[in-house]
């Protein structure tokens, strides 16, 4: 039998793989609920859950943003509240809500900081090679895109910002590019075999905001970040939830080599 990265690589290129592969992720608030039944149940399927032990999840433990009643401050400086214990809360404060505040804001560094805690290269570079020693794929972490933008300024002023032509727009995309640009070249030097990126750009029925300005405004970013990555011989996966059908082209174009549109 091939290993599990040489299945998943035949699988984005379409070299006849195996199977097909599939992973489940659950959230917290399952966890809560379920316990020990959920725990049984991944027990019983270990082609679903691999290397899943007894006790290894704590069914009451809550991530930050997922602890109702709670506040928290992201490293980007997004205020996020939670109403629902065991799902992701939302950003409430925005620190680009004005923007004057464009001037003197920093993002977080990447080298030491994601969105909500630290990084340790090393110890990742570390973690990388025990994958590539079992035949894991290994995945890197492109953090958020499109949806980075509405943390930043609110969800109304960001779609009035595009409707408008808002003069700042170019600026803040610039800002975010620049963090990308160099979080996506530290994967590259750590050698993974795709970068995975998050952009919800979808609502139930539609793109939130046209097809003429994702081209005119966001395609440039993705076509950049993602074609980086496959010169590099690096794959792109991306992840954005609802319905984006109008730019799945586009997003092909930009190089993604796997997508959930959900």
């Amino acid at each position: 039998m091939i290993s599990h990265r040489e299945n998943y690589l035949r699988t984005l290129e379409f070299r006849h793989p195996e199977w097909i592969p599939c992973s489940l992720g659950l959230s917290p608030a399952n966890w809560h609920r379920h316990r020990q039944a959920l725990e049984e149940l991944c027990l019983r399927h270990p082609r679903l859950f691999p290397g899943f032990r007894q006790g290894a999840v704590d069914f009451d433990n809550m991530p930050v943003v997922y602890r109702q009643g709670e506040y928290f401050r992201d490293n980007w400086g997004c205020l996020w509240y939670n109403a629902h214990a065991g799902l992701e809360g939302q950003v409430v404060q925005h620190p680009l809500a004005e923007w004057e505040a464009l001037d003197t804001y920093r993002p977080p560094d990447f080298r030491t900081h994601s969105e909500r805690g630290t990084r340790d290269w090393e110890q990742i570079g570390r973690n990388l090679e025990a994958q590539r020693q079992r035949g894991e794929l290994t995945w890197g972490d492109g953090e958020r895109l499109f949806d980075r933008l509405y943390f930043l300024r609110g969800f109304e002023a960001l779609m009035l910002d595009f409707a408008t032509a808002d003069p700042h727009l170019p600026r803040l995309i610039e800002l975010l590019r620049r963090h990308e640009m160099g979080l996506v070249a530290t994967w590259l030097e750590l050698g993974v075999d795709l970068i995975g990126f998050h952009t919800d750009i979808g609502t139930q029925n539609s793109l939130m905001i046209s097809p003429a300005h994702f081209r005119r405004y966001l395609k440039p970013l993705f076509k950049e970040l993602f074609t980086t990555c496959r010169q590099a011989g690096v794959h792109v996966g991306l992840s954005s939830d609802g319905r984006l059908l109008e730019i799945v082209d586009d997003l092909i174009e930009c190089g993604i080599s796997m997508h959930d549109p959900q």
